[in-house]
């Protein structure tokens, strides 16, 4: 099969990734192989190609928002047959017996493993997932359309519940790219006002066109103040002018898994029981929960198509904010 390999971290305007030709193993017992149909490019990809995450052993083949169809079936597996249509996320497998996993937080697990990180993931024609990880994709939404809410929309849809989004409130999302314009929509599915903070014209006004009441800057003041904010963009020094916003008792989440030092800010900044939260991967449950509510809402991304050879350049215009909405290989 066909994939893009990085060899080592570097930056991305270098063009890391380096296409291969390799092998695919046979599933093995609990797994299932996908030819792969769309791949999602996110955020994290970027943070594991440029370095600042590490992950264990080069080399590996990022991507982990894979839409494939079932092209063979480990030992043991009943979930799925040959030509079904999954879905293949972040968390790749957790151990299912520490203290996290019975709680129901796997996606804390000490052991857990995830796609495009610990196992080669979705910049390929084909990859192996665990079944018992695996989505069933709702059929009514296309493949390249279905590959973004497999992260974007499912840890954008994890951090509106992390930051107490109630229906009705006022929601600020700060940084507006794949999992803010997913959230977006959730948000007012939920009948909140949503007030996005970004600095890129484009993205402020597909903020707008989404249903956005206002769309500004981080130095700007909203219409009113925010029961609960997101941040989406890696970006610590946001933090304390993203508190200030939020009245007393309301709640910011931090969606990101890589993000600059923190600043040191005044007690007052975050005194009056607002409490700020930071965001770690996906369940399952929140996987299940999200794909279940895209199709009932008709939840649809926002697309920009990259062939698979086109990686780098995807990243790149991603590192640069050149994409409205979110990028998708198509092999």
């Amino acid at each position: 099969m066909r994939c893009l390999s990085l060899p080592k971290p570097a930056p991305v305007e270098s063009q890391p990734l380096q296409p291969r030709m390799r092998d695919l193993p046979a599933p093995a017992r609990g797994q299932v192989q996908l030819r792969v149909r769309a791949c999602g490019v996110c955020h994290t990809d970027l943070h594991t190609v440029e370095g600042e995450i590490v992950p264990p052993a080069y080399p590996i083949v990022p991507g982990h928002q894979i839409v494939g169809t079932v092209d063979a079936v480990g030992e043991g597996v009943g979930t799925w047959a040959m030509g079904d249509r999954a879905g293949v996320a972040w968390l790749h497998a957790a151990c299912g017996a520490c203290d996290f996993c019975l709680r129901g937080e796997e996606n804390l697990c000490p052991q857990a493993q995830f796609t495009g990180f610990h196992v080669d993931g979705g910049y390929a024609e084909a990859v192996l997932a665990e079944a018992a990880y695996a989505y069933a994709v709702p059929t009514e939404i296309p493949d390249e359309q279905a590959a973004p809410l497999l992260c974007a929309g499912i840890i954008g849809y994890r951090s509106l519940r992390k930051a107490d989004v109630a229906p009705g409130e006022t929601v600020g999302l700060v940084g507006f790219g794949a999992s803010a314009h997913l959230a977006l929509q959730v948000a007012r599915h939920w009948g909140c006002t949503v007030h996005v903070f970004s600095r890129g014209e484009k993205h402020r006004r597909l903020a707008m066109d989404l249903g956005a009441a206002w769309a500004g800057t981080i130095d700007q003041t909203p219409p009113s103040p925010l029961d609960r904010a997101v941040i989406f963009a890696p970006v610590g020094d946001l933090i304390p002018p993203s508190l200030q916003l939020l009245r007393p008792g309301g709640t910011l989440a931090v969606n990101a898994i890589h993000m600059t030092d923190l600043p040191s800010m005044p007690y007052a900044t975050i005194y009056g029981e607002r409490t700020l939260r930071s965001v770690a991967n996906a369940t399952r449950r929140d996987g299940t929960e999200f794909l279940s509510l895209a199709a009932q809402i008709g939840l649809r991304p926002t697309v920009a198509r990259y062939a698979l050879g086109e990686a780098n350049r995807a990243l790149l215009d991603l590192k640069q904010g050149r994409i409205e909405g979110a990028a998708v290989l198509v092999p």
